[in-house]
């Protein structure tokens, strides 16, 4: 044990050819992993008619439901984590995406209220539980996974391509809900067009266990497993070590902006501007399409820029132009003017990209491949249960409560600054070979 806590990094010498091929492959299970699960943000309003008909705050239910979830996500992300520290990441990457495509598949082929009552919304809340927690073992998973095969020097690029792919299932989604609505009209949508969206999870996870069983594990996992080097307990070593815990709560406060950028900006608005703005459904679902489409070109770019001066100038930057830009934003989203809203998100998804184009290699950085998947991934999705699946619920209760439709927009600044406040106390690894211990 005191051997390998003593090991030099060993710097990564898979080909680069290998490494575009193993990261496609990664981008093509995130992208079903997390279609999947944001399919259901998008179709709130309608699954708020279907399974709390009649209900005065029947979108807020939808939300608790979604918000449910993510807290299931921290026990998803301990016990896949500590298989994929003990048995390796790839066969827990097949084991979560074919959860997950199960779990949402059998939304769609749910009864509805008027045909078995209340057992029907609990039903729906039973699979958004093995949703999160699926997704729970997926983040730290596919980003440990793809940081640990990405040629030294390059890490930030090669990871930020999970990112774009999990933006690029958000805006098909998006533009499936836009569609639909637009062409089914609300009546058919409630009928039985809420339910197609859920079942393209059966194609779409059909592939990615397909590309993700063909894929070998990643050479820091192979070395340590050839040198007897794995750790027995995983999370126990974690938390025994005060490096380890203080950057386990790292990775719990700098994920603080996804709550405002990728749970409210993309998840919650078109629901915002439907319900909150004089916008149509399909006006907001345009907004957000449009706003997805720039966060996809700018997050390569931003974790190229992390390669080149480190993952902190880059955050700290987002971080800071976040706050400044939140407000007005928002206020241009607020004036009813589709251009000017598409303007306003779009500004925001910009400076969003360098948060989350950049967010996950740095987390990976901070732990050592013995407990990467364990500690990354506790303490990642203890943050996205606190500050990002109840984002949307707290927006519908603070906007419901105060009136006050710039809810969002102060919750931007707010997490911005929390994310600037914790980004400053972490070290740099960008230019450093991963540990293996």
């Amino acid at each position: 044990m005191s051997t390998l806590a003593a090991a030099q990094p060993v710097p990564n010498t898979v080909d680069p050819t290998t490494a575009r091929k193993v990261t496609l492959a990664g981008c093509v299970g995130i992208f079903a992993e997390l279609y999947d699960n944001g399919i259901f943000g998008f179709m709130a309003g309608t699954l708020a008619a279907v399974f709390f008909p009649g209900s005065e705050n029947a979108v807020q239910l939808v939300f608790l439901g979604y918000a449910v979830s993510f807290f299931f996500r921290p026990l998803g992300g301990v016990i896949c984590g500590h298989l994929g520290d003990r048995i390796g990441r790839q066969r827990m990457l097949v084991f979560v995406i074919m959860l997950i495509s199960v779990a949402t598949a059998a939304i769609g082929l749910l009864p509805t209220y008027a045909s078995i009552g209340i057992a029907a919304p609990a039903l729906l809340i039973l699979l958004r539980v093995l949703q999160g927690f699926s997704v729970g073992g997926e983040a730290s998973g596919a980003m440990s996974f793809l940081a640990e095969h990405a040629p030294e020097g390059k890490r930030g690029r090669y990871t930020s391509y999970a990112q774009i792919a999990s933006f690029l299932s958000l805006l098909t989604g998006t533009l499936i809900a836009a569609a639909m609505t637009s062409g089914l009209g609300t009546e058919r949508m409630e009928s039985w067009g809420w339910r197609i969206p859920f079942l393209l999870a059966i194609p779409l996870g059909v592939t990615g266990i397909y590309i993700r069983k063909r894929i070998s594990d990643t050479p820091n996992f192979m070395r340590l497993q050839e040198e007897g080097g794995l750790s027995k307990n995983p999370l126990k070593e974690a938390f025994s070590s005060a490096e380890h815990r203080r950057a386990m709560l790292l990775a719990l406060f700098i994920p603080l902006m996804n709550g405002s950028g990728y749970y409210v900006l993309f998840g919650y608005m078109p629901t915002f501007m439907s319900t909150e703005l004089d916008f149509s459904k399909v006006q907001g679902l345009l907004v957000t399409a449009t706003s997805l489409v720039a966060i996809c070109c700018a997050i390569p770019y931003m974790g190229s820029l992390s390669d080149r001066i480190g993952r902190k100038k880059v955050l700290a930057g987002a971080a800071i132009a976040m706050a400044v830009a939140g407000v007005p934003c928002y206020l241009l989203i607020g004036t009813g003017s589709v251009p000017l809203a598409i303007l306003g998100t779009c500004l925001m998804a910009v400076i969003f990209a360098g948060h989350t184009g950049v967010i996950h290699i740095l987390l990976v950085e901070l732990f050592p491949t013995r407990v990467r998947y364990s500690a990354y991934g506790l303490g990642y999705n203890v943050s996205a249960a606190l500050f990002g699946g109840t984002a949307p619920l707290l927006m519908t209760y603070l906007i419901d409560r105060t009136g006050n439709v710039n809810m969002p927009a102060f919750y931007a600044v707010l997490t911005a600054l929390g994310t600037l406040l914790a980004v400053s106390r972490v070290k740099d690894r960008a230019h450093l070979p991963l540990r293996d211990a």
